[in-house]
């Protein structure tokens, strides 16, 4: 085995709980069992501060830090079959932190404390799933006769207030809760083939291609099915396409 076969072997082990468990990673003994679980528990807790750190802004409030689930028997009782970077166990985490910030007891009201969970859920979902290492793919790139599919992971989140405003002044010093309008929001959360996920606020236009590109309607078709005009229509592809949220496949 090489050096590059080797490191992927030790990164897969960090990365998937069922795989450090089996004869062909015990057996190889590259790695001390226990400082490997450490990092790998290390690897969820950089996620967990990423994606929950508006939450962890509120701490002070909730009393609730969102990285301390990771020290109690219900995170212990899922990481045997956890999957770094598997969405189905991004979910599960994510879940898991979302219960644990709303046991706490927050001390000052926080209106739009749901929606800011629900927010930081979807990011952490999202941003998992499978990387793509390799330049545009003939069946991905952009031809007369490609259609545009929404990307699978790809969410639209209805908000009742708009976070969007709020957010920057979370991670800025305060003293008083910042405050978030009374007013409802729909985001698009999606990620680029690369693993950078971004957020935009989602027009009726966006939801319209949304719920029609299956991969097999033509720009004709997306067009009068959902009533838009053609420059319209390519505006808004451009834009869902360079967030991460629509692709273009040739196949049928």
């Amino acid at each position: 085995m090489n050096d590059r076969a080797l490191q992927d072997l030790v990164i897969r082990a960090l990365a998937d709980a069922p795989f450090r468990r089996s004869p062909e990673w015990r057996q190889r003994a590259l790695a001390d069992p226990d400082r490997v679980e450490q990092f790998a528990r290390f690897l969820y807790f950089e996620r967990i501060v990423h994606f929950f750190k508006y939450s962890a802004a509120l701490s002070g409030i909730t009393g609730r830090r969102p990285e301390a689930v990771l020290g109690q028997p219900s995170f212990d009782a899922l990481r045997p079959a956890l999957v770094l970077g598997s969405r189905d166990s991004a979910r599960t985490v994510a879940a898991l932190v979302v219960a644990h910030v709303k046991s706490g007891r927050p001390s000052a009201p926080i209106p739009y404390h749901a929606d800011l969970l629900r927010y930081e859920e979807s990011m952490m979902v999202v941003e998992a799933g499978p990387r793509v290492w390799r330049e545009r793919e003939n069946g991905e790139r952009k031809t007369d006769d490609a259609a545009p599919q929404t990307v699978a992971g790809t969410e639209l989140l209805d908000l009742t207030y708009d976070l969007p405003t709020v957010l920057p002044q979370l991670l800025r010093p305060w003293t008083a809760v910042p405050e978030a309008p009374v007013r409802p929001v729909r985001l698009i959360i999606a990620r680029s083939r690369y693993g950078r996920v971004a957020v935009a606020k989602a027009t009726d236009a966006i939801v319209s291609i949304m719920d029609l590109a299956d991969g097999r309607k033509t720009l004709e078709d997306l067009a009068r099915e959902a009533g838009l005009r053609p420059a319209e229509l390519q505006a808004t592809l451009q834009g869902l396409t360079e967030l991460g949220a629509v692709r273009f496949s040739t196949g049928s």
